[in-house]
């Protein structure tokens, strides 16, 4: 490794307790954060215990991380909100832009704040890909209007952030308009840079402020670049950076992802994503973490990732009981119900 590691891994963990191995990969002082998922998850009970064990095994604590995004994409269900899919808020704006501004902010807040009252810190949202082709974000995507996501995803955003959680956009510089999965393949995207800039990049761009982190595409745009973008400086350094200033933490999405695989295998890729500027790295898969923790040697690890500081809560969290006393609150939880079964 020729860029300094330290701090820049977010894992997977195995299951709904911490194993011995876990406990020896969240310890390596490669590794800042855990990433969770539906296999880490059996009740609000047991999450609340399993996040109390995950922050007792170190100091500064790990960030505690999971993808809620709603619809197909929500990793805690029961004890939870219901979450519909965000393209439900843009159908709302069409008919409604207040009303539609409105619900977005209101899932933002519900999302985060049940969340956080269950000792998770982060929820890698919103998704500001422009819906078109793309299966995978589908119906992930507010909207096919670049300007009419750049609003809603402002409303989620502010929503997150009342709940004292960051915003993490994603995927950039755009997912929507491919139809291959880059969680299983090789994914490219044929379009001129040209097109990007007008299209997909609106929706960061105009958000490039109030975003905390930015999750990188693994995706490829051979018009600009000949690597996925997670892994390609000219993205990272050139347009995110300097085109649209930002200057948040950089997320690289899941290194196991084949969309990565042109690269290497995951220590070449998180070698390639360190050395594009992106500041962390997700491993999801237990498995994966572990090999790649085994051949990290404690002593070359370098200094500590600052960017995880831009990624923890900015206040106190509330418990759901708290919560269930807040008028407000009981109704925005039951808004978020009602739409979820239309």
């Amino acid at each position: 490794m020729s860029e300094p590691l330290g701090g820049s891994l977010i894992i997977g963990i195995s299951g709904c307790r911490l194993t011995d191995q876990d406990r020896l990969n969240l310890q390596h002082p490669a590794v800042s954060g855990v990433i969770l998922f539906s296999r880490n998850y059996q009740s609000p009970e047991q999450l609340q215990s399993l996040c109390s064990a995950i922050k007792q095994l170190r100091q500064p604590e790990l960030l505690i991380c999971v993808d809620q995004e709603g619809g197909r994409v929500q990793r805690f269900k029961q004890g939870f909100t219901i979450l519909p899919p965000l393209s439900v808020y843009g159908e709302l704006y069409r008919q409604d832009s207040e009303r539609g501004l409105d619900y977005a902010y209101r899932h933002g807040r519900v999302m985060a704040a049940e969340l956080r009252a269950h000792g998770v810190d982060l929820s890698f949202a919103p998704v500001l890909d422009v819906q078109s082709a793309s299966n995978v974000i589908g119906d992930r995507a507010f909207s096919d209007d670049p300007y009419v996501i750049a609003e809603l995803g402002a409303a989620m955003i502010a929503g997150m952030h009342d709940s004292g959680m960051a915003a993490v956009g994603k995927h950039f510089p755009g997912h929507g308009t491919v139809l291959a999965d880059s969680h299983h393949e090789v994914v490219t995207d044929g379009r001129p840079l040209t097109e990007i800039e007008s299209h997909d990049l609106i929706p960061f761009q105009q958000l490039s402020q109030q975003l905390d982190a930015v999750m990188m595409a693994h995706v490829c745009y051979p018009c600009v670049d000949p690597q996925p973008a997670g892994y390609a400086d000219y993205w990272v350094k050139q347009v995110l950076r300097g085109q649209l200033g930002f200057d948040g933490a950089v997320v690289s999405d899941d290194l196991d992802m084949l969309g990565g695989a042109g690269v290497g295998g995951v220590p070449e890729r998180l070698q390639a994503s360190l050395t594009a500027g992106c500041n962390l790295a997700l491993v999801c898969k237990p498995e994966s973490a572990t090999q790649l923790l085994s051949s990290i040697a404690v002593s070359a690890v370098t200094g500590s990732s600052s960017a995880i500081s831009l990624l923890r809560p900015s206040k106190d969290a509330l418990s759901m009981a708290e919560m269930a006393t807040v008028g407000e609150w009981r109704q925005w939880q039951a808004s978020i119900n009602v739409l979820y079964q239309v």
